[in-house]
């Protein structure tokens, strides 16, 4: 059942604070051979926002803002005896008692109990919009006190999110004995309402972290924000779950200006992604306005192909590198512009001639697995074969052979996929890894898998869906927190979240299934 309803208006949210740049490996100002003015977007700035924790167990450190009563299905403060059922998600004790989160799963509402004590125990709910980094105005939800004569006492039920304002939200159980300073809280969780499975558990999860004012996803930088839409969109398809449709005129519409305008910046690779995302905007909508946007990217993409290297398109306008994300972008952005663009052969002979390039510059090594990018000379820099450079040849390949009708292009995804799939060095214990942090790093596998699964669909053997499923299966079982939120290492243990593991696990179980 799906709980928001796009084109509900939305209340702004208010300005984030200036992101900090978390720099390792990569990062959003990470070609040195830019001027500032051109690592930095004074419209947009990118790089990793950190967030601060809202201040002791329960409660902000500031007062709390007046709280609003939120009416969705039932308004706040419905009598949990009418719930027609309880679920109990997580208890925890302190000071002998035992504090426990209650849902009510069918209207999306939850309450606390607190039991094992006496008069005067306090509970109380605490909600969170923002993935449980803070709660503000909703903190200390329903607060009460066990009364005379009773050994346990419960709060009036409120709703996990807010549907008119399109808040995603989380609740969680605290309970203070009385007379104690200790104060003990439940984790983060919601109802099942957009969650009932692992898919839309994933996507409900990664949409706590979209920021409504300004149209991109908290926690991560902006080529991240492109994949994470992306993965947003993938779950439309895959499960049907249309509650985060809004993200896709949203987004375009606050971000169309950004940078050089139509998603342009200084990065090739950027601009591919969300190339891409608009791409795959265009499939579920039919809205032309998003496809002409991922022409304009292509076509400005295709202004740095040049004869360095006998072709290929430099990753930034300093043009000093040619890797192979921004190339094989290239090949799988104008690949499917030519599947979508009646009568077209410009895109289709852009998206041959960057393959048959590509194929010959070194790049795939002798395992057939794509080092990161060739050096001045022209040759494989032998750097780390990061996972993403290994996903995305598989979708562009599929999508020329689409275009083509030619066969051995699959052929050819499918030899450089067995190599993937079997590496010991992206596979190490058999479930995929990355080896490095930083803002960017953490999205790389959720753009393997993507590719993976796009090859995958096509073949009539599904030879991969054993490994996505592998995969998967030990991400939601070892990496994945009580609010569905998961850790890059997807054989765990959980310990962090942000956007950018989100979408990749997202990816993860769109591709799974």
């Amino acid at each position: 059942m799906s709980a928001f309803v796009a084109g509900l208006p939305a209340q702004a949210a208010p300005k984030a604070p200036e992101p900090t740049v978390d720099c390792d490996n990569y990062c959003d100002n990470r070609d040195p051979a830019l001027p500032p003015s051109k690592q930095r977007s004074p419209y947009r700035p990118g790089g990793t926002r950190t967030s601060t924790p809202g201040g002791p167990p329960s409660s902000g450190a500031a007062t709390p803002a007046p709280l609003a009563v939120i009416c969705n299905k039932y308004c706040d403060t419905r009598d949990p005896a009418l719930a027609p059922a309880d679920r109990l998600p997580s208890a925890v004790s302190v000071g002998g008692r035992q504090v426990s989160l209650h849902f009510d799963d069918a209207d999306a509402m939850g309450w606390a109990a607190i039991n094992g004590g006496g008069q005067g125990d306090a509970v109380w709910l605490d909600r969170s919009f923002d993935a449980g980094v803070s709660w503000g105005s909703g903190s200390k939800l329903g607060n009460t006190t066990v009364p005379p004569g009773y050994g346990g006492w419960r709060t009036l039920m409120y709703n996990v999110d807010d549907w008119a304002n399109l808040g995603v939200g989380l609740l969680r159980a605290c309970g203070q004995p009385a007379g104690s300073p200790s104060i003990a809280c439940t984790s983060w969780y919601r109802t099942t309402w957009n969650a009932g499975e692992r898919r839309t558990a994933a996507a409900t999860a990664l949409m706590e972290r979209y920021n409504l004012g300004n149209g991109l996803f908290d926690t991560t930088g902006w080529w991240n924000s492109a994949n994470a839409l992306t993965a947003t969109l993938d779950n439309i398809r895959v499960t049907g779950m249309g509650s985060y449709r809004y993200t896709i005129a949203r987004t375009y519409d606050l971000n169309l200006p950004a940078w050089q305008g139509n998603f342009i910046n200084d990065y090739n690779d950027d601009v591919a992604w969300w190339g891409l995302a608009w791409v795959t905007a265009f499939d579920l909508t039919g809205d032309s306005r998003y496809l002409n946007t991922a022409r304009a990217d292509a076509d400005h993409m295709f202004r740095y192909w040049d004869s360095v290297c006998g072709g290929g398109v430099w990753w930034s306008s300093s043009r000093t590198y040619k890797n192979a994300i921004t190339n094989s972008l290239y090949v799988q952005l104008n690949a499917a512009l030519h599947n979508r663009i009646p009568g077209d052969t410009a895109y289709l002979q852009r998206a041959r001639t960057g393959w048959t390039w590509f194929r010959a510059s070194g790049m795939i090594n002798s395992a057939n697995l794509v080092n990161d990018g060739l050096t001045s000379t022209c040759t494989n820099n032998n750097q780390t074969p990061w996972s993403y450079n290994q996903g995305v040849p598989l979708a562009a390949l599929t999508e020329l052979s689409r275009a083509t009708g030619d066969s051995s292009l699959v052929t050819q995804a499918r030899t450089l996929a067995n190599a993937s799939t079997t590496s010991t060095f992206l596979n190490p214990g058999g479930i995929l890894f990355d080896n490095g942090g930083g803002g960017d790093v953490p999205s790389f596998k959720g753009i393997y898998v993507r590719g993976l699964s796009t090859l995958n669909r096509t073949l009539p053997d599904h030879p991969y869906t054993a490994y996505l499923t592998r995969q998967a299966s030990t991400a939601y079982a070892q990496d994945r927190s009580s609010a569905d939120s998961y850790d890059q290492p997807w054989a765990g243990p959980f310990q962090r979240s942000d956007a950018a593991r989100q979408h990749s696990a997202l990816d993860l179980m769109n591709a799974a299934g």
